[in-house]
């Protein structure tokens, strides 16, 4: 059973069609890397899988579930640009509002969610900075607490938007052990990212988006040149393919 499978997935945004037919599947243990150009519809695809859009056609489904409640199962990593850092909340409270959909508004947390959050942190390393200001972290601890957000609704499936983007090499290398790591502990884990050597390298499998699912397969069943024309829309004498003989 896949923990992610979507199918036949279509979505709109102002009234032009920008994802046709898209399906994928990412399953327990596996890092899926979703890799294509700007504008290609990464960004929308998660943020339909999450609700955040409305499809205009298909289906998801999480353990074998179709998705009836939006997000239900998922847990979201935004590009960190899209999270206030200037608001007054300590390292934990920022993970803890990963939990406001199940807390409600108006509910405390309770010792459960106070676990979960610390779990979390544990998890991705940043235990010990948990009662400092957001304000105050490095953009790869942002990162790190970005993911421990998303961890502490102990989700199905992870989804990641462009983590790696604006830090630097040694912060990039620590956070692609991080999700390999997550990944070996049984979670499915979906990232899009621009990185194509470190995916290449680092994910268990790719899939090629350009407004519709172009290839998928692991790195070494991805070595035809002409996929990766047609999701970037490059020649033959492109830096890109270069890049793909080299790995």
């Amino acid at each position: 059973m896949n923990a992610l499978r979507v199918s036949g997935l279509a979505v709109d945004l102002g009234g032009r069609r920008v994802l046709t037919d898209v399906g994928l599947t990412v399953d327990r243990g596996e890092l899926v890397g979703l890799v294509g150009p700007n504008g290609a519809g990464k960004t929308t695809l998660l943020r339909s899988l999450m609700g955040l859009l409305k499809p205009k056609a298909g289906q998801v489904e999480v353990d074998g579930e179709p998705v009836r409640r939006a997000g239900t199962g998922l847990g979201y990593v935004p590009q960190r640009h899209e999270f206030a850092w200037d608001f007054p909340l300590s390292v934990e409270g920022v993970v803890m509002t990963g939990r406001t959909g199940r807390l409600g508004l108006l509910r405390r947390p309770r010792a459960a969610d106070w676990r979960a959050v610390v779990e979390a942190l544990d998890r991705v390393r940043m235990a010990d900075l948990r009662t400092r200001p957001v304000g105050e972290l490095s953009g790869g601890q942002r990162q790190r607490v970005l993911l421990a957000r998303a961890l502490a609704l102990q989700p199905s499936a992870l989804l990641l938007d462009e983590p790696f983007t604006g830090l630097d090499m040694p912060t990039q290398e620590l956070l692609s052990d991080l999700l390999l790591s997550l990944a070996r502990d049984s979670h499915a884990v979906l990232t899009t990212t621009h990185d194509l050597p470190g995916a290449l390298y680092t994910c268990d499998r790719l899939v090629l988006l350009n407004r519709t699912v172009v290839a998928a397969g692991p790195p070494d069943q991805l070595r035809d040149e002409k996929p990766w024309m047609d999701t970037f829309g490059v020649s033959e004498g492109s830096p890109l393919l270069k890049i793909l003989k080299a790995v």
